[in-house]
C-alpha cells in the first residue's frame, strides 16, 4: 500500500510540474505572439517552450529532493 501511495505522489508531482511549465510558458509566449515577434509554430515558440521546460525540470528536481516524497 505504501509503494502505491508513493507512486501516486510522484505521478501527481510530475503532473503538477507539467501544468506549471505549460502555464508559465504560455504566459511568456503570449506577448511574443501578440506583438508579432514570432508566429505559432515558429522556432521562437519552440525555444520559449524548451527553455521554460529546462528551467521547470531543474526546479522540479531541486524541490523534489527537498520535499522527500
Amino acid at each position: 500500500m505504501e509503494k502505491t501511495n508513493h507512486k501516486f505522489k510522484v505521478i501527481s508531482y510530475i503532473s503538477l510540474w507539467v501544468i506549471i511549465w505549460g502555464s508559465i510558458a504560455s504566459l511568456i509566449d503570449l506577448p511574443f505572439l501578440k506583438n508579432g515577434i514570432y508566429d505559432e509554430g515558429d522556432l521562437g515558440q519552440y525555444i520559449t517552450f524548451s527553455f521554460t521546460a529546462m528551467i521547470a525540470i531543474i526546479l522540479a528536481k531541486k524541490i523534489f529532493n527537498k520535499i522527500n516524497l
